[in-house]
C-alpha cells in the first residue's frame, strides 16, 4: 500500500491561500501554519492540499462537545478548535482528575483524534497547559510558575496586542508579571491584565455551557455496550426508578425528559419526550419512551452499541397528588386522556394532538385558538355556583362547526334591508330560508391596530330541509358607499 502524502489544510487570507492546519508528516517537512500554499508547493510538490470547510469543522466540534457531556454537563466551545470542560465535582466519579483525563485522551485516540488537554484550577491556565505545556495537569497554586516561561499567546491575547508587546521586548508571560501593571494597562489596554488575572485565578472566569444544564439527571455506565431496543427500554425504566425519589423530595413531576445515549464510537443520540401532566411513575415514563423509540426504530442507528445511558429532567412542575374517592379509583378521566395524548405525541410528534383554548376576542373566528395539548394548561374547573351556572346558560348560542374563515354568500332576496335573507346562494347552491333569529350585533375590535372591518349582524337561519346556518351581514346600510356583504360563519347540528 502506498504511503499517504503529507496533508495540508488551506484557507483564503487576504486573497492568498495559506496553511490553516497540517498533519505530522507536513510538520516534519518544516511547514508552518500561515505559510502560503504556493511557497509550500514550491518546497514540497508532493503535499496534498484540501480546502478548509468551516461549517463541517464547526459541526464536528459540536458533536465532540456533545460527546464530552459524558464527563460533565458544563461543556463550552472555545474558538474554532477547543473545548472547555468544567469538571468541578465530577472528577471523583471517574476515580480522580488523572484517571478522568487519561480516559478522555484514550477515548479520543481510539476515535482517531489527535488532541492535547490541560487540567488546572482556572480556565486560562488549563488553556495554556493544553497548548504550550508538556505536563497536562497543573497543581493548584503553581499557576504563576507554570505561566512564566510560556509565550504571550498562552494568555489568549489578540495578535495585535502580542505584536505590540514584543516590540518593546516583552516576549514571555514572566516579563508581564514583573512589569508594573499601570503602564501596561495604559499602553496595551485592560484586556491584557484581565487575561493575566483570569489565568492566575485573581479574577473569576465563568464557563458558559452551550446547552442548558438539567436540574435532575441519572445515568448508568455499562460494562458491555447495548444495542437492542428492549435493553434500552429496560435501562430507561431502571433510570426512572432512580429518578423518582429525587422528584418526590422536590415535590415535583417531570414535564420534559431527555434520554441521552452515548455510542462507543463517539456519536450521541438525544431523545426527548414531553408530558402534559407532571410525571413520577417509572411505568408511565417508560411508556412514553417506548412510543418514542418505536417511532425512531427505522432511523435509529445503534452502531457498535451504547456504553453510557443518561435520563434527564429538562422541565418540571409541582406535583399535586389527588385524593382517591371512596370507590377506590384515584385516576380520573383527565389523567387517562393526558396519558393517551402523551403517548400519541411521543409516537407521532408534539403537535399531533391539539386543544382549543379561549382567546380574548369576541370576533368568532378569533375567539378560539388550537394549541398543542401540553401547552393548553389545566382544564377549566366546572362552574358549580348558581350564579356562574346562570352566566354560562345565557351565553350566546354558537354553532358546532365554525369556519376558520367566513365564506362569502350571495343574498338574492330579503324581506327588509336590515333583516335576515329570504334566499341565499352558498357554494353554488340556492337555499330558501323558512325561519330566522337575530340579529346579534358584533362591533369591530377598535383597540386592534389592524381593525378595518365593519360591524357584523349575525342571524341564525333554517332552510326547508331543517338545516341551520349561522351567517352575518358585514356593514350597515347607508354607513358607507359600498353595499354590505354577506358571509357564512358556521353550521349548527
Amino acid at each position: 500500500m502506498a504511503a499517504r502524502p503529507p496533508l495540508v489544510i488551506s484557507h483564503r487570507e487576504n486573497n492568498t491561500q495559506r496553511i490553516a492546519a497540517l498533519d505530522e508528516q507536513a510538520e516534519a517537512l518544516r511547514l508552518k501554519p500561515g505559510m502560503g500554499i504556493a511557497d509550500a508547493r514550491a518546497m514540497h510538490p508532493c503535499i496534498e492540499v484540501i480546502e478548509m470547510d468551516p461549517v463541517a469543522d464547526r459541526r464536528l466540534l459540536e458533536s465532540l462537545a456533545d460527546w464530552c457531556d459524558r464527563y460533565t454537563p458544563l461543556v463550552a466551545i472555545d474558538g474554532e478548535d477547543s473545548l472547555f470542560l468544567d469538571i468541578t465535582g465530577c472528577a471523583h466519579l471517574f476515580g480522580g482528575e488523572k484517571p478522568l483525563l487519561d480516559d478522555l485522551m484514550a477515548r479520543f485516540f481510539h476515535q482517531g483524534f489527535d488532541v492535547r488537554a490541560g487540567l488546572a484550577s482556572t480556565p486560562g491556565t488549563a488553556w495554556a497547559a493544553a497548548h504550550f505545556c508538556a505536563e497536562p495537569i497543573i497543581a493548584p497554586g503553581t499557576e504563576e510558575k507554570t505561566l512564566a516561561p510560556l509565550p504571550l499567546a498562552a494568555l489568549r491575547l489578540a495578535p495585535a496586542t502580542i505584536a505590540s508587546l514584543e516590540s518593546v521586548g516583552l516576549r514571555t508571560t514572566g516579563g508581564i508579571l514583573q512589569a508594573p501593571r499601570a503602564p501596561l494597562a495604559r499602553r496595551f489596554g485592560k484586556m491584557l491584565l484581565t487575561r493575566l488575572d483570569q489565568a492566575l485565578g485573581h479574577l473569576e472566569e465563568a464557563i458558559s455551557p452551550r446547552l442548558p444544564v438539567a436540574p435532575l439527571s441519572v445515568e448508568r455506565h455499562l460494562m458491555e455496550p447495548v444495542c437492542l431496543m428492549e435493553e434500552i427500554e429496560r435501562l430507561v425504566f431502571q433510570l426512572a426508578l432512580s429518578l423518582k425519589p429525587d422528584l418526590e423530595r422536590r415535590e415535583e413531576g417531570a414535564r420534559a425528559l431527555q434520554l441521552m445515549l452515548f455510542r462507543v464510537d463517539g456519536a450521541v443520540s438525544r431523545i426527548g419526550v414531553g408530558a402534559s401532566r407532571p410525571l413520577r411513575e417509572p411505568f408511565l415514563i417508560g411508556k412514553l419512551f417506548h412510543e418514542r423509540l418505536k417511532a425512531l426504530e427505522g432511523a435509529f442507528d445503534a452502531g457498535y452499541g451504547f456504553d453510557l445511558v443518561r435520563l434527564s429532567v429538562l422541565a418540571s412542575a409541582p406535583f399535586e397528588a389527588d385524593q382517591a374517592d371512596f370507590v377506590g379509583d384515584d385516576r380520573g378521566d383527565d389523567e387517562d386522556l393526558a396519558l393517551f395524548v402523551d403517548r400519541v405525541c411521543a409516537r407521532l410528534g408534539s403537535g399531533t394532538v391539539r386543544k382549543s383554548v379561549d382567546v380574548e376576542s369576541h370576533i368568532p373566528e378569533r375567539a378560539v385558538s388550537c394549541v398543542p395539548f401540553g401547552e393548553a394548561g389545566k382544564r377549566p374547573v366546572r362552574a358549580k355556583s348558581v350564579k356562574a351556572e346562570a352566566v354560562r346558560n345565557f351565553r350566546p348560542m354558537r354553532p358546532i362547526r365554525l369556519f376558520s374563515r367566513p365564506e362569502p354568500l350571495e343574498v338574492t332576496a330579503a324581506e327588509i334591508p336590515e333583516g335576515p335573507p329570504l334566499r341565499f346562494r352558498w357554494r353554488r347552491a340556492l337555499y330558501d330560508v323558512v325561519r330566522a333569529e337575530g340579529p346579534e350585533r358584533i362591533a369591530p375590535e377598535w383597540w386592534r391596530d389592524d381593525a378595518q372591518e365593519a360591524t357584523r349582524d349575525y342571524f341564525r337561519v333554517e332552510d326547508r330541509n331543517g338545516r341551520r346556518y349561522w351567517l352575518f351581514r358585514q356593514g350597515l346600510y347607508g354607513a358607507t358607499e359600498a353595499s354590505p356583504r354577506w358571509f357564512m360563519q358556521g353550521l349548527f347540528a
